[in-house]
């Protein structure tokens, strides 16, 4: 059965992202505000959470402001309480997510369900309904940027082109189900966009990618500068025409790196479990938010709005499309700064910069006269979170062969978390080609952050995640 696709709703969805594209702060401003008294009246209606707390509120004139912030572990919670449709179970939710078989499928009736990666605790699970879907939809056709504007022109509808995605494509994560439901809802497409998964040792990665011989190579930041060091090497032939990154933060060092290695134009976007698209790249290289679509108020530590220009300490997000699921305010996690200047490619969406979480590639080294092993830290998150349930840690890397495991969480049921783990991280390890790393764990022990100030879970041993092994 193909995925959820409202035909209709797509059309009409993708006109008003059309005509907002260029439209003045103004036409914005009055699209936002619409719509966010829209979602109040929902959340107000059909959700029991947002019906308290939105008691005695008019939605058409409520500050967004002063309604209280959400955060991942109060909501998930809450769950039966947060969402809008009674039929949506938590425990059912789980059970359909732990089939890999049903990635892209619909999920207890017309809906479709991804699971966060995990990375500030244990994953929230996200529905979508097929409004939500449209408007994703819409934003990741119509506003990614065009690399090569002349081949657009002649190939239209791309197919000529062979699109591959490099993630943990046994999850169900929004990027390897955006993937998959593009597969399913395109059977034409098919064969020219495959997903591979980046948990496999890096030799056959690279040989199956070389196979495949993508034109377009998408992934995420942190497994393209991996890539590109194997491309540069001579172990991987590759030669895409574009490369689209997201999910993790891309440094102009990264991209220039990108860049040079791959001889191809580079694209980064900003998205997340909770909003799949927030901002894309202009054809200037400037990310612009979708503020059509969705809100992201920068607050500092006492989620107290920070100055324009400058970055809270974390990002709340109201995401507008999904009625479903109200996502109100939702503690990010990730450091935001929205820009007041504006940008010379004439646009009026809202130009920010991300500082997320800057996550380190392991350097490790191989064996006797065998090259050294670089490891992308969404594989060691995939593997720990995966095959062993750890959710709260962060891995440092404290010599060629030595990793330090540490986890703020205690007691006999922890010691039984990380034992599972360090046995699971030292198996996929070796099959990486890193054979006797030895690994200590800790738990109860407190973690340190990165240079954004931003809360790391693996960190090198020289701590600089665009360097080269």
């Amino acid at each position: 059965m193909p995925p959820i696709f409202d035909p209709w709703r797509a059309c009409v969805v993708a006109a008003e992202v059309s005509m907002a594209t260029n439209a003045a702060a103004g036409s914005l401003a009055a699209m936002r505000s619409q719509r966010l008294a829209e979602l109040l009246a929902a959340a107000a209606a059909h959700s029991p959470r947002y019906r308290r707390l939105l008691a005695g509120c008019d939605p058409a004139t409520a500050r967004l402001e002063e309604l209280p912030v959400a955060r991942k572990a109060e909501l998930m919670g809450d769950f039966a309480g947060w969402v809008c449709d009674p039929a949506l179970s938590l425990p059912a939710l789980r059970r359909f997510l732990a089939e890999p078989a049903n990635i892209a499928a619909d999920c207890l009736g017309p809906y479709t369900a991804w699971e966060s990666s995990g990375s500030t605790g244990e994953p929230a699970i996200f529905v979508q309904d097929a409004r939500a879907m449209a408007v994703y939809d819409a934003l990741e056709a119509l506003r990614r940027p065009l690399l090569r504007p002349f081949e657009r022109l002649l190939d239209p509808w791309s197919l000529g082109e062979r699109i591959a995605f490099v993630g943990a494509t046994g999850g169900h994560f929004a990027s390897t189900v955006s993937v998959e439901r593009l597969r399913r809802l395109q059977p034409g497409l098919a064969s020219r966009l495959r997903g591979i998964s980046f948990l496999q040792p890096l030799d056959r990665l690279c040989d199956e990618l070389d196979a495949f011989d993508p034109t377009v190579l998408a992934t995420y930041p942190s497994a393209a500068i991996v890539l590109a060091q194997e491309r540069e090497a001579g172990r991987l032939k590759v030669a895409p025409r574009e490369i689209w990154t997201g999910g993790e933060t891309l440094s102009a060092a990264g991209r220039a790196f990108l860049k040079e290695a791959f001889a191809c134009p580079v694209a980064n976007s900003y998205g997340a479990s909770e909003f799949l698209s927030l901002a894309f790249e202009c054809s200037l290289g400037v990310l612009h938010l979708n503020s059509d679509w969705a809100i992201l108020e920068p607050v500092d530590a006492q989620g107290r709005a920070v100055p324009a220009g400058h970055a809270g300490t974390t990002t709340l997000l109201t995401n507008l499309a999904n009625h479903l699921q109200p996502v109100i305010r939702y503690d990010l996690g990730d450091r935001v700064r929205l820009l007041d200047a504006p940008c010379g490619c004439g646009s009026h969406l809202p130009v920010i910069e991300v500082h997320g979480r800057d996550d380190d590639t392991l350097c490790l080294a191989g064996g006797v006269g065998m090259p050294a092993v670089r490891v992308v830290p969404l594989a060691v998150s995939t593997v720990l979170e995966e095959e062993a349930g750890l959710f709260d840690f962060q891995l440092v890397q404290q010599g060629p062969r030595e990793l330090l495991l540490k986890t703020r969480g205690q007691g006999q049921k922890m010691q039984r978390t990380l034992r599972k783990a360090r046995a699971a991280l030292a198996a996929f390890l070796e099959t990486q080609g890193a054979k006797g790393v030895r690994i200590e764990c800790r738990a109860g022990e407190s973690t340190q952050c990165g240079r954004s100030g931003k809360f790391r879970r693996v960190i090198s041993l020289n701590a600089k995640p665009d360097d080269a092994c």
